[in-house]
């Protein structure tokens, strides 16, 4: 019987050198169509959901609080947001290296415009804010993170007049994060303010969600609570967790820097694509399918 590879996500393939040793062993393995679908669609089709419909915020909430409940929960994860020549754009989401004191004194701020609007802030990690939303409060479209990034934030927000109540709340916790003393003593210390929040995976906690995976491997928060939720094994993203990852896990380095995986994570892939069938898939859509038979295939020149 054929062993079931383990799935290995990586980052974008151009931030990997031509002379990378990944890059070496793309050249020996078989390519596949590539598979140009968001994270979050990725993260969708992997836990047999809908990412539309996707309620990240409760899954999340659940992981990390434990009282997601039948409440309904929207994310509202600290943002970095810088205006330019064409409109403001969206320069970070959530991993903005906040301590929870920091978290909570931004939250007591941002308390008040939220309860004047219905919603109870929760505070569920530091870069992880969620909004307890009131039973039938009338939810627009909300764009995921990975949507919006690097963009003009504007072109994501919820439109029409479903959407109006949702851009003039955004509009005021801007207002009050600008001028937060904690953003000047951020910036101080070369990190980015917190000046915006972004909205986003809205909905109630699934009573129970099915994959196809064996287990997973990683750090997102997401795909830790996605695996709890189905009830297979979850581990910390680790060296010797990615090394040993056994048939039909999904292993996810995708959020990596090029550096972060060259110092700390390219040996333990190595060391996984030798002993176990790997299907390796870049966040910039490329596919593989490695075997290690095709160690042998030397002929083979390197992947570009």
């Amino acid at each position: 019987m054929a062993v079931q590879p383990t799935e290995l996500w990586l980052p974008a393939l151009d931030r990997f050198e031509r002379a990378h040793p990944l890059r070496r062993l793309l050249s020996r393995a078989d390519r596949l169509a590539d598979d140009k679908r968001r994270r979050l669609e990725g993260l969708a089709g992997a836990f047999r959901i809908e990412a539309t419909t996707l309620p990240a915020a409760a899954l999340i909430r659940e992981h990390l609080a434990g009282d997601a409940g039948d409440d309904v929960w929207l994310n509202a994860d600290p943002a970095w947001v810088q205006p330019d020549m064409t409109g403001v754009r969206l320069l970070a989401c959530g991993s903005m290296q906040l301590s929870m004191d920091e978290a909570q004194a931004y939250a007591e701020v941002l308390q008040p415009a939220f309860a004047e609007a219905g919603l109870q802030l929760e505070i569920a990690a530091p870069d992880h804010w969620q909004l307890r939303l009131a039973s039938g409060t009338a939810l627009p479209a909300f764009a995921a993170p990975e949507q919006a990034l690097g963009e003009d934030l504007y072109q994501h927000l919820p439109q029409g007049a479903e959407g109006r109540p949702w851009r003039v709340l955004l509009n005021e916790v801007q207002v009050l994060l600008h001028q937060h003393a904690l953003n000047a003593a951020r910036q101080l210390r070369g990190l980015p303010p917190v000046n915006s929040v972004w909205l986003w995976g809205a909905g109630r906690l699934p009573t129970s969600l099915q994959s196809g995976l064996a287990g997973v491997v990683g750090n997102d928060t997401l795909l830790l609570a996605l695996a709890s939720r189905a009830g297979i094994p979850c581990r910390p993203g680790s060296q010797e967790a990615v090394a040993k990852a056994a048939a039909g896990w999904l292993v996810d380095l995708q959020n990596l820097t090029s550096k972060e995986f060259n110092d700390a994570w390219s040996s333990a892939v190595q060391t996984l694509a030798r002993r176990q069938p790997v299907n390796i898939a870049f966040a910039s859509g490329e596919r593989w399918s490695w075997r290690p038979r095709h160690r042998w295939r030397f002929w083979r020149g390197a992947a570009r």
